[in-house]
């Protein structure tokens, strides 16, 4: 309604409808986080340590207050939320600085020049937030803590997926190809857009096609991350979409510079399997634990679910930074 209804209605029932679209984008969805978060921790096994679990529920929650709540209060941008995932998720941050897009125009018009400052002000800080933490906390920052589009849904409502009420397979070898194309098929086209855009703002290329190019992307979102995202919740996994997102693959790739790995020397592994089940992403964690193996896969979001689950606390979740400030620690412990 906010995007098709109100361009074309009286401007007293636009102001409403644009004003129920913020309420529902912002406060109500904050609400639904806080809630959530409670009503999932209730949910899950008492046996369970819930620590991990613990920490992405209080992140999510600190994100969705500063994107929701107090970001759009301080930058008087209601729709900040659009801006809050990393480069190359989309070029839609690139293009509200762009002077010559349409979408440059619609947020000017909302926000003003000073608006659209702090916006830019916020999508370099997120940006460097992202990338700088995930160097030194791996991919669980930003996919089990930070994203608001898919890494809160998964998590929150982890107790209920998949809706249909079947637990998901391991991915079989057709299916892990499906994925791995669709991953470089994505990644491509999200870095295209992100370049050209980026190239189109400074004035290097020309902007005859890029109406074109705009719309094309806008129907890659609908479709391919927006439907399919909400497909997989309700089929198969919260963390369906986990498997090919742009950004999360290549915070992927920063993840290995990190040394992310899940740790499975802990304590002796019982073999309960529990592990397995517990992983969203269908990673192989017990064949490795048996074997006293680090478990380091690309698909890793970092969740916890497999440390939270070990009734022997055999697993945890490392980065080479997260080892120095643990080694600093033991030191400390054993000084006092």
């Amino acid at each position: 309604m906010n995007f098709a209804v109100a361009p074309g209605a009286s401007a007293e029932t636009s102001h409403i409808i644009s004003e129920i679209w913020h309420f529902y984008e912002n406060e109500f969805k904050t609400i639904l986080i806080f809630a959530a978060a409670v009503l999932s921790l209730m949910l899950i096994k008492k046996n369970e340590r819930n620590v991990m679990r613990r920490r992405n529920f209080t992140g999510f929650i600190i994100a969705a207050i500063i994107v929701h709540i107090t970001g759009p209060a301080l930058t008087g941008t209601k729709e900040l939320y659009f801006f809050s995932m990393p480069l190359p998720w989309s070029s839609f941050s690139i293009q509200a600085f762009n002077t010559t897009t349409a979408f440059h125009e619609s947020f000017t018009g909302h926000w003003g020049v000073a608006g659209l400052g702090a916006v830019l002000i916020f999508v370099v800080l997120y940006n460097i937030v992202v990338f700088a933490g995930t160097l030194l906390f791996g991919r669980r920052l930003q996919c089990s803590q930070l994203c608001l589009f898919n890494g809160f849904a998964s998590e929150v409502f982890s107790a209920a997926f998949p809706l249909n009420g079947k637990k998901p397979r391991k991915a079989g070898r057709v299916l892990k190809t499906v994925f791995s194309v669709l991953r470089a098929v994505l990644l491509s086209a999200a870095i295209f857009f992100t370049l050209t855009s980026i190239l189109s703002a400074a004035g290097f290329i020309n902007e005859v096609n890029n109406p074109l190019m705009y719309k094309i992307e806008t129907y890659k979102y609908l479709s391919v991350e927006l439907l399919m995202a909400m497909f997989f919740w309700v089929v198969f996994t919260g963390r369906g979409y986990c498997y090919y997102c742009p950004a999360g693959t290549v915070l992927a790739f920063i993840s290995k510079t990190a040394g992310q790995r899940i740790r499975t020397d802990l304590s002796d592994c019982i073999g309960c399997g529990k592990c397995d089940k517990a992983c969203p992403m269908s990673i192989s964690i017990k064949e490795q634990a048996l074997k006293g193996k680090p478990v380091i896969s690309m698909n890793c979001v970092g969740c916890g679910h497999c440390v939270d689950v070990c009734p022997n606390e055999t697993l945890g979740y490392s980065t080479w930074f997260i080892d120095l400030i643990n080694s600093i620690r033991r030191k400390r412990k054993l000084a006092d």
